[in-house]
């Protein structure tokens, strides 16, 4: 899989799909994403680990629930995301799901130009499709 996600097209605020061979790729790429929207990812050093536990009742508020932790660790951390790792999503007995991961990114913004901010994760138009591979879709408040 070569394409890890990309934009699209959305009156007000930011949409885009993400890619995986598996969920958690999927997941891992939508991280990716989201952090993409407010920093270049790729020029971000890896530097510190934060590690990252969440859960949902279901698969779309398990990912509405992650993506809020790159924004989160943004702005309480100043932690900006450069790379998820070690991520894992198992279903929980008696229904929902957890997600464990680390993020490994760096502390410091003031290295880093920003472009923009991701207000918040939305459920509008959002969609985890899986078949032979993952997509996830999902829209921002910018």
């Amino acid at each position: 899989m070569e394409k890890k996600y990309r934009f699209l097209n959305h009156t007000a605020d930011a949409k885009f799909q993400a890619f995986g061979r598996t969920l958690e790729e999927a997941f891992s790429n939508a991280a990716l994403a989201t952090a993409s929207l407010m920093w270049d990812v790729g020029a971000v050093a890896r530097m510190v680990k934060r590690r990252v536990c969440v859960e949902g009742r279901d698969l779309e508020q398990l990912l509405l629930h992650f993506l809020e932790e790159v924004i989160y660790a943004f702005e309480t951390q100043s932690f900006l995301l450069a790379s998820v790792e070690e991520i894992k999503i198992k279903a929980v007995k008696g229904g929902g799901f957890w997600l464990r991961a680390v993020f490994v990114g760096d502390n410091e913004p003031s290295k880093h130009r920003l472009h923009g901010e991701v207000k918040a994760v939305t459920y509008n138009e959002m969609k985890i499709e899986q078949a032979d591979s993952v997509t996830v879709q999902v829209v921002v408040d910018m």
